[in-house]
């Protein structure tokens, strides 16, 4: 399963959301949990272990060996620190009703460090189920965290998130066969594209871009906003002009041609370049949504000396480098571009000069990181937009 595949808004981790928002109303205690009861005695010092919670496929492996993974083993052998990590993340809201128990009942998760993306971050943030780091432990993070992604609206100047991996939500088109450039998102609705447009089936991953091909500035968007986008994206689907709604299943229908154009990752589209030249990456003019998967200490992890340690070993440009040479996604360390062009390996030096994993300062000034949807708009935004996308 891929990591940005199969979001469901309202589907089980979000019903746990919605229960966690009515306790206080029922004469349960909040599951918000405050600032001083988030720590746990920290073990780090004589327990020299971490237990790492992570996405499949989002880390480097050995070419010959997949069970070695070299920027982690450099760390446990620098460190002494044992890395249990494991690859258990397969959906944000299946890991959010996994673990809400724990927190909301103030119980150890068994995890030290979490990676989930940033609009559910928000929701463990908003909760108080994270703690706050101690920069000091991370000099490597103040000086090497991209700007960009220094102060989501959720976390500003992220006391609790640390992004590990970056990228974009944009559009992915055929040029070849489509015969012009895809330069703005009202593009996606040019008659001649009838039938063969998909957007992404999520909320979260979907509404950020179609409201700024609306001339909207997705860092103070209103409901008002919403619902007028909304009406546009009815009447395409009413139309029949939108194929469908999809996961990462995009990829299968625009490299067998069923799919002209649509929105999609930027890592994705990595991939497919390597086997279509065809297929190009658009930010458009108006702009598109630069997103995070960030890492996170959940309250009561007894190893979090040892979580942030491991967390600006891969602040490092050396080995952001090395990370992002595997993954292909937009890096957030920008000076992990110079240790790649600096590389005798011309195709590792060749993904310092991609603009999808190191965007040029033309795209980045069109990257914009959305603010986050609150609880109380969650429940009607996401019954609007399912009932569009047919979830």
């Amino acid at each position: 399963m891929s990591r940005r595949s199969l979001l469901r808004v309202l589907g089980g981790g979000a019903a746990v959301g919605t229960a966690v928002g009515a306790l206080a109303g029922c004469g349960v205690p909040a599951a918000y949990i405050g600032p001083g009861e988030r720590a746990a005695s920290d073990r780090s010092r004589r327990d020299r272990t971490l237990t790492f919670a992570n996405w499949p496929l989002y880390i480097d492996t050995d070419d010959h060996d997949k069970t070695e993974r070299p920027s982690l083993d450099a760390f446990e052998k620098r460190t002494g620190i044992d890395v249990r990590y494991t690859e258990e993340i397969n959906d944000n809201d299946e890991f959010f009703g996994k673990i809400s128990p724990s927190l909301m009942n103030h119980q150890e998760t068994g995890r030290d460090l979490i990676v989930i993306s940033d609009w559910m971050c928000a929701r463990f943030v908003r909760l108080g189920w994270v703690q706050e780091m101690d920069r000091a432990r991370q000099p490597n993070v103040t000086t090497y965290l991209d700007p960009l992604l220094r102060s989501p609206h959720f976390d500003p100047g992220r006391k609790y998130t640390v992004p590990w991996q970056s990228g974009i939500t944009g559009i992915a088109y055929n040029k070849r066969k489509v015969g012009r450039e895809i330069k703005q998102v009202s593009d996606l609705w040019a008659d001649d594209l009838k039938g063969r447009v998909t957007l992404l089936s999520g909320l979260d991953e979907a509404f950020a871009l179609l409201l700024q091909g609306d001339g909207v500035d997705i860092r103070k968007w209103s409901a008002d906003d919403f619902h007028r986008m909304c009406d546009k994206v009815e009447k395409m689907v009413d139309s029949h002009h939108i194929r469908r709604f999809t996961g990462n299943d995009y990829i299968k229908d625009l490299s067998s041609g069923d799919v002209l154009a649509c929105q999609a990752y930027s890592g994705d589209v990595i991939q497919l370049q390597a086997d279509d030249p065809d297929i190009e990456f658009v930010v458009p003019e108006e702009g598109a949504e630069l997103w995070a998967e960030s890492l996170m200490v959940p309250n009561l992890a007894r190893h979090k000396q040892n979580a942030e340690r491991l967390i600006d070993h891969y602040y490092d440009p050396e080995v952001a480098a090395e990370l992002a040479a595997w993954v292909n996604y937009v890096c957030p360390v920008p000076a992990a571009r110079d240790v790649l062009a600096s590389s005798k390996d011309k195709e590792l030096a060749a993904l310092a000069e991609d603009p999808l994993i190191f965007p040029d300062d033309a795209m980045r000034e069109r990257l914009v990181i959305a603010r986050d949807i609150t609880s109380k708009e969650r429940t009607e935004f996401a019954k609007r937009w399912n009932a569009l996308a047919g979830l």
